[in-house]
């Protein structure tokens, strides 16, 4: 017999997998409050992969981690042998979970997964997936993603939980943010010099995927638009391994108002930088969640690749064009293009940033409750 809501009800001790990049874990963030939040005396473990790990700490609702690369997911690097995986197992076995959630996009096969739980005993196992997993999973949520329609990916890990009884009132997505991160990222702009005094706008020209960039040559003229035109300081962000985004750009950028952070911060110290500006600017990619995460406002240069991941509950414009080759769900564009975010325009982009702004001090901005959200 399959196991009923109560069983789930009666879990205490969690395994929640997520083994994919960090914005997919923001995006899961809701359903692992609502699993908490439904059992006060829960215990939820976070199996994650290395990208997942830096923001596991913010969650709210999780108690410990475990970071895993499983070699069904696409970034992991290929090993010889598969003795880490025969490691893992024990991990888990030695854990004892009372049941593990399983959380996928509707691209991704859960079954390599349920099978290392089946593998760590572990009783009670969920998750979507499109085939009959029989012993696999004791729940399954039948697959209906793509051919009934595409969900918010909040919206579907909010769904799987509420199929075992979870439901939550506030389904926006929210991080705890140490003081020291605060204090940190407040350190760094009086550093810099940003003036916090007038408004700032964090803006991120990067992506892992090369589908989803916006030009940085566009991102440096709309840059030069708001400091001259507009007033406005920036802040641009990124991975040190995008530096170069920053030496092509600087050529093209004002000589004052513009200041650059890239490699510089921690996860929690770049989040409270997203939630001290009055705006980030961003292709379509982890700040955009953090934003929606610390209720910062959004516009998002969102390459029509996937329509899962625009913001979540905050204040935003989603900028592209229309295009046949729409949802192609590729990480490098297949025509070669780039034609859904090529064609946006920086008068497109500079509107959009005003008009928000306009927008959010008519209604009073930040209606985020959690952090602050200004720097002093």
């Amino acid at each position: 017999m399959w196991p009923n809501e109560n069983a789930w009800k009666m879990a205490k001790n969690i395994l929640c997998i997520r083994l994919d990049a960090l914005g997919d874990l923001l995006m899961t963030a809701p359903a692992l409050r609502c699993l908490s939040e439904d059992q006060p005396d829960r215990t939820l473990t976070l199996l994650t992969s290395p990208a997942g790990q830096k923001a596991a700490a913010c969650l709210q609702g999780v108690d410990d981690t475990i970071v895993y690369e499983a070699p069904w997911m696409k970034a992991t690097p290929s090993r010889v042998s598969s003795q880490v995986d025969h490691e893992m197992i024990e991990v888990l076995r030695l854990h004892q979970f009372d049941a593990a959630l399983i959380f996928t996009v509707f691209s991704q096969n859960p079954l390599p997964a349920a099978l290392l739980c089946h593998l760590a005993d572990i009783p009670l196992r969920a998750a979507y997936c499109r085939e009959n997993p029989y012993q696999l999973l004791t729940h399954w949520v039948k697959e209906i993603e793509p051919e009934q329609g595409i969900r918010h990916e909040v919206r579907r890990h909010l769904d799987l939980v509420a199929s075992l009884g979870c439901t939550i009132t506030d389904e926006r997505m929210q991080l705890n943010l140490p003081d020291a991160a605060w204090q940190r990222a407040q350190q760094v702009c009086q550093r810099l010099g940003v003036d916090p005094t007038k408004p700032w706008i964090v803006m991120h020209p990067g992506a892992t995927a090369p589908s989803r960039r916006y030009p940085p040559q566009k991102f440096s003229q709309v840059a030069r638009r708001l400091v001259e035109e507009e007033g406005y300081q920036i802040i641009l962000t990124g991975s040190a391994s995008e530096r170069s985004l920053w030496e092509t750009m600087q050529e093209s950028l004002p000589d004052d108002g513009v200041f650059e952070l890239f490699g510089s911060l921690d996860f929690a110290e770049f989040c409270s930088l997203i939630a001290a500006a009055d705006l980030l600017i961003s292709n379509n990619t982890a700040p955009v969640h953090i934003a929606s995460s610390v209720g910062t406002p959004v516009v998002d240069l969102y390459a029509l690749t996937n329509p899962q991941h625009t913001p979540w509950m905050v204040p935003h414009r989603v900028l592209n064009k229309d295009v046949p080759c729409r949802n192609c769900f590729k990480s490098v564009c297949p025509h070669g293009h780039n034609h859904c975010l090529r064609g946006v325009s920086v008068d497109e982009v500079v509107d959009a940033a005003l008009s928000l702004r306009q927008e959010l001090q008519e209604s009073q901005r930040h209606v985020y409750t959690g952090n602050q959200c200004r720097l002093s």
